[in-house]
């Protein structure tokens, strides 16, 4: 399926790309299509950067590869913004990615140094989501 397809299959949906690099990327969507990974997050400033619209309860998004290729559809149950420090084990848990909550410290630490840059409190977009459709 192509994107523009996708988009329009889902009127509204935003397009958007899991983390900040292919291999990332790709690693995310497998724990996405599997069902492991049911919460994502990232910086408020990092949507700011990329002038990327924030995720909306109810609306659902095309999940794309790092060539922009549609992977599958996910619809937006639950938007909380959290400072950084205040994450839960239980949010961390359904990330499928960290094995606890000092793990995905260090995980997205290292990430927003990447991006945005770490500050102590900065705020995190945290979003439940449930997997619509995963695309061939």
């Amino acid at each position: 399926m192509e994107l523009d397809q996708a988009l329009m299959r889902f009127p509204g949906a935003v397009a958007f790309r899991y983390g900040d690099g292919s291999v990332l990327n790709a690693q995310i969507l497998a724990l996405v299509r599997s069902g492991a990974k049911t919460v994502t997050c990232d910086a408020l400033k990092g949507f700011q950067a990329r002038g990327e619209a924030l995720p909306e309860v109810g609306r659902v998004d095309i999940a794309c590869d790092w060539d922009w290729c549609p992977v599958c559809a996910v619809e937006t149950v639950e938007v909380l913004i959290l400072p950084f420090e205040t994450m839960s084990e239980e949010l961390v848990a359904d990330q499928g990615e960290f094995s606890h909550l000092a793990d995905w410290r260090r995980g997205y630490r290292s990430y927003l140094d990447r991006g945005v840059g770490f500050t102590p409190g900065i705020e995190m977009v945290v979003e439940r989501f449930r997997l619509v459709e995963a695309f061939a």
